[in-house]
């Protein structure tokens, strides 16, 4: 029986579940093999356990859907509909009765797992490494008739993750465990033509057009692939959606690592390392040595034949400011590819150490902030124009945090190495502190907020950044659920913004920024909010829109930044890799599932734009660009890692067992 999810009202959760059977494989039995040799005792007591639990299932849907009543049960007095399905799947079983069982030793009678079609090897063994020869794996690489169980609940069924060969035992706190560190996934290729999916009997046809669109983007030089442009624009007004992107290429370098090609990833992280190592200024001022670039831009010169490389540092943006995310963008897919490859060398080369040292350095400098948060300006990452979210925003922390961890594996432990490590290790421990405190919100926390006193001095204060109870703004009231929370926009001196940030709390749970509780109750506040956060185009880049006097004063009257646009409140497809990897990491990808589904309603159709504008973003951006990039790799990397949670390894981590045990919220914030 699933478990219901924490916090979720149980009458909603019983609704009628729609089952439809698509597939070859069902309550782990492989139908590739239909006429057998032989069954063994142990095969044949494997295969009636499944029958049986197959009609405990159907009963307890039946009670659910209150079709039958449990004193039906007891007495014996079923209805004639209960026993026509009841006859049915038995002949469903009688027709395959002569199959090879493909289960788990560790299978019980309480619990059948739905076999993942490629997660088991030929010769792999299972129970401790003990291998049963009445088991017969070999056929599992073969694409089968997929059997695909979609159930409209929205309790917490089992994860996908569970379903791959790497499943791993539920820990102390109820949350799956999944050993991320352990996953491993080289250069297995997802192909678009002959995909594999738990998900879907059959791809998706946008599946294949949106790998068509991606590699129509891909970027060369001298021969060699080196990134894909921002967008497949063909206005006259380019700008410079015709340049590689840092942070655009990210989710385009996850979909070929997981498609089996880490060519192009490798050659875009030595030629942006290289273009690091530029000097850089603004006018007369010079950048600091560990700045990446935002963007660069291949330059042919058809006269002498040659290809020269172009980037910007932030001297060409809008606004004129540096790309804070770059380095830590580029640090966490470093990672991805060591991680993916199993190929550390690129790691160890003595110019990645060094570029890792000189963005950490930017990072970890003393200077006069009293909270471990980074400073930033506005426009500085994602959110690039004007937009309210200078200070300490959520985003930046977040991947702050992840690029810290990243780096603590990949830095040599050698002289340097040692002491910036150490330096790593103090600042995560006083980040992740600070950023699980004083930015997360919940309806305990908003009520304590509620009833703040102000103007508190000495070190026993509650109210520690003076924040006035009357700047509460009244949406955050309903918007708060009574299950759920979120890391909120912004922390600072009198100021909190507790504006929802989809990028920072996604990245929060990946880089186990979040604790395993926060990042249900993260889920939890997606799924009681869907139509505010998802709506009819995932994701809202933030909730909620700023309007009248506020968009004046914050936005500067920014025309592209209006309410429910661009970075004011719009939907971003490209989000829904990160939502996908966040879902399967908390044990929820029904959530990712869902909304991909909604996704795939117009994205193709709309012909992949970079943003959706509206309430619940219903119309397509009104500057939005077509074809936009990574709106096309954010979709195919989200169905990919559906398709094997293992790719989930790449850009997730772990939870650190040394700091959790000091990640309590202080004395002071208590009454």
């Amino acid at each position: 029986m699933p478990k219901w999810s924490n916090g979720r009202n149980k009458q909603e959760d019983r609704e009628t579940e729609e089952v439809t059977f698509s597939s070859s494989k069902f309550m782990g039995f492989s139908m590739d093999h239909p006429y057998p040799s032989f069954l063994s005792l142990k095969s044949l007591a494997a295969f009636y356990s499944c029958l049986w639990n197959a009609f405990e299932m159907l009963e307890t849907s039946c009670i659910q859907t209150n079709v039958i009543s449990p004193s039906d049960v007891v007495t014996g007095d079923l209805p004639a509909n209960f026993l026509w399905n009841s006859l049915c799947l038995l002949s469903l079983f009688i027709i395959t009765a002569p199959i090879k069982p493909v289960v788990d030793s560790k299978m019980s009678t309480a619990s059948v797992d739905l076999m993942q079609n490629d997660s088991v090897n030929n010769g792999d063994c299972v129970n401790n490494g003990e291998c049963d020869n009445d088991y017969d794996f070999s056929k599992l690489g073969d694409k089968p008739k997929h059997l695909n169980m979609e159930r409209q609940r929205s309790f917490d069924e089992r994860s996908l993750v569970e379903a791959s060969p790497r499943h791993t035992p539920w820990a102390e706190n109820g949350q799956r465990h999944i050993d991320l560190d352990s996953i491993f996934s080289p250069s297995r290729r997802s192909s678009f033509n002959t995909p594999r999916s738990i998900c879907s009997f059959e791809p998706h046809p946008m599946f294949a057009e949106a790998w068509e669109s991606l590699r129509k983007t891909m970027v060369y030089f001298r021969g060699q692939p080196v990134g894909t442009i921002a967008a497949l624009d063909n206005s006259d007004e380019k700008l410079n959606y015709d340049q590689v992107f840092v942070r655009d290429f990210i989710p385009s370098a996850l979909a070929f690592l997981m498609n089996g090609e880490p060519e192009i990833v490798k050659n875009f992280l030595l030629k942006t390392l290289r273009l690091q190592s530029w000097e850089k200024k603004i006018d007369r001022f010079q950048l600091g040595e560990g700045v990446m670039p935002a963007s660069f831009k291949v330059l042919h010169d058809p006269v002498r034949n040659t290809e020269t490389l172009m980037a910007d540092f932030g001297e060409s943006a809008i606004g004129r400011v540096a790309p804070v995310d770059s380095g830590f963008w580029w640090i966490i897919l470093l990672r991805a590819y060591t991680k993916s490859t199993g190929d550390t060398s690129l790691a160890e080369m003595p110019d990645c150490q060094k570029g890792m040292r000189l963005i950490l350095a930017l990072c970890l400098s003393e200077g006069f902030d009293t909270f471990p948060t980074l400073l930033c300006a506005d426009g500085c990452s994602m959110i690039d124009r004007r937009m309210g979210v200078y200070g300490y925003p959520i985003e930046i922390q977040a991947l702050f945090f992840m690029a810290l961890r990243c780096a603590l594996v990949l830095i040599k432990q050698d002289a340097q190495g040692k002491e910036l490590v150490e330096r790593i290790v103090k600042r995560l421990h006083a980040l992740s502190f600070h950023m699980r405190s004083y930015f997360w919100l919940d309806l305990k926390q908003l009520n304590d907020i509620y009833r703040y006193k102000t103007e508190e001095y000495s070190h026993t204060a509650v109210n520690k950044f003076n924040v006035i109870p009357d700047s509460l703004p009244e949406w955050v009231f309903d918007f708060m659920p009574t299950y759920g929370g979120y890391f909120i926009g912004n922390v600072g001196p009198s100021n909190m913004d507790f504006r929802w940030f989809c990028l920072g709390n996604c990245i929060a749970i990946l880089s186990s920024l979040a604790t395993p509780e926060q990042s249900t109750a993260i889920m939890d506040l997606i799924e009681s909010r869907w139509e505010e956060l998802v709506g009819d185009m995932p994701v809202k880049v933030c909730y909620p829109a700023i309007e009248s006097h506020d968009w004046k004063i914050i936005t500067g009257c920014d025309p592209k930044n209006t309410r429910w646009s661009y970075h004011n409140g719009g939907s971003w497809p490209v989000l829904l890799w990160l939502l996908t990897a966040a879902c399967i990491k908390v044990g929820r990808p029904q959530i990712a599932r869902r909304a991909i589904e909604v996704a795939e309603l117009r994205l193709a159709k709309d012909g992949w734009p970079e943003y959706y504008d509206g309430k619940s973003g219903r119309y397509i951006g009104k500057q939005a660009r077509k074809h936009q990039t990574w709106s096309v790799a954010g979709y195919l990397v989200a169905k990919m890692m559906l398709e094997d949670p293992s790719h989930l390894g790449m850009i997730a981590l772990e939870e650190d067992k040394q700091m959790k045990s000091i990640v309590k919220r202080s004395s002071s914030w208590t009454f």
